[in-house]
């Protein structure tokens, strides 16, 4: 990053500001680019595995390998859709919400460390800062539910505020452990605390912090709103849920921030737990980016095994699971690992 500010200011001339706002569009592009195509990736994969789980094969004909190209097809398809905004909907915040969904997995995307020194925003609160404007997808699932003055929409929209906002609350306290033991919440120094080999990942440095990766784990699924935990979304029951009312381009935003999300949820674990862009036999690590995004593909993969595996859970289920066991859970991993760390001599 450091070397772009300085071509654009020695060589292109630029002032400081000018640079910056240069840099910052560029990279920007570049994660919008590269999330429209982990949508189109994980599209064609999520069909795949749902066909593997079930004994099918899933797309095969658009495409000579597997049906490769069925996603590519389908989102040209949905592109090209008619742009509908009902005649009773509140148009502005109709038309702002899924661009409001889809800033908040974008701003967050910028904290990621892919690999030494590359990272867009190389933040000292890297880490409050990924939780911090992920909750702008709250807001923009709100509004989409409020702004299409439709009844399944509003109840999705509900459903998935009640859902996001408490489960963001084991989210942040399984990643404290972590913090404890690294001292810091800037990204890049969570993954070098991580160097030397598997067992300097965070996820086997202790019993707690095992425990809360797992508890991390599931809270993320929930807090994408994927199955069993898609409430917000219940074809059976919503409809489509807070997006029920968007055609064209602005159900693709959502669509794209869904599986965004997803991928930025599963990155933030390799980042946490699973040793960042470290590989698990040392003397390895030639190709960091690479080994970050393998990690995190496994780890959507994981996802995605949940959810064509497991049945979809009624609300109070996931109310209970997430107040009366999850919570508790966390809790006692931060003060479970806070204990080991002072038994251990472990210094952050």
């Amino acid at each position: 990053m450091e070397a772009m500010y300085a071509f654009f200011m020695d060589t292109a001339g630029m002032d400081e500001m000018a640079a910056h706002i240069t840099v910052a569009v560029i990279m920007a592009t570049i994660m919008f680019i590269v999330m429209a195509l982990c949508a189109i990736i994980f599209t064609w994969m999520e069909r795949k595995v749902a066909g593997f789980l079930q004994s099918r094969y899933g797309p095969m004909r658009t495409g000579r390998w597997h049906g490769w190209a069925q996603a590519v097809a389908d989102m040209l398809k949905i592109l090209g859709k008619e742009d509908i905004i009902p005649a009773e909907a509140d148009k502005p915040y109709f038309i702002f919400a899924p661009l409001l969904v889809l800033l908040g997995s974008l701003l967050a995307w910028a904290a990621i460390p892919w690999a030494p020194g590359f990272v867009a925003a190389d933040l000292d609160l890297g880490l409050f800062y990924i939780f911090a404007v992920t909750s702008l997808v709250v807001l923009g699932i709100l509004m989409a539910g409020w702004a299409s003055n439709n009844k399944w929409a509003l109840y999705g929209a509900a459903r998935g505020a009640a859902q996001m906002v408490s489960y963001e609350i084991p989210l942040l306290l399984a990643t404290i452990p972590v913090v404890l033991y690294t001292g810091s919440l800037n990204t890049q120094d969570i993954v070098i605390a991580q160097q030397g080999g598997v067992l300097n990942w965070f996820v086997f440095r202790d019993p707690f912090l095992f425990i809360a990766f797992w508890m991390y784990f599931i809270a993320s699924i929930a807090e994408t709103n994927r199955g069993p935990f898609d409430m917000p979304e219940t074809e059976s029951e919503l409809v489509a849920g807070y997006h029920t009312e968007y055609t064209g381009m602005r159900f693709a935003f959502f669509f794209l921030a869904e599986y965004a999300n997803l991928f930025l949820v599963s990155m933030i674990a390799v980042m946490v737990f699973l040793g960042g862009w470290w590989s698990p036999i040392p003397g390895l690590d030639f190709a960091p980016a690479a080994c970050f995004v393998v990690k995190g593909v496994l780890m959507v993969f994981l996802n995605m095994w949940v959810r064509w595996t497991l049945p979809r859970v009624r609300v109070d289920q996931l109310m209970h699971l997430c107040w009366k066991v999850m919570i508790p859970v966390t809790l006692v991993c931060v003060v479970g690992a806070g204990i080991w760390m002072m038994a251990s001599g472990a210094v952050g």
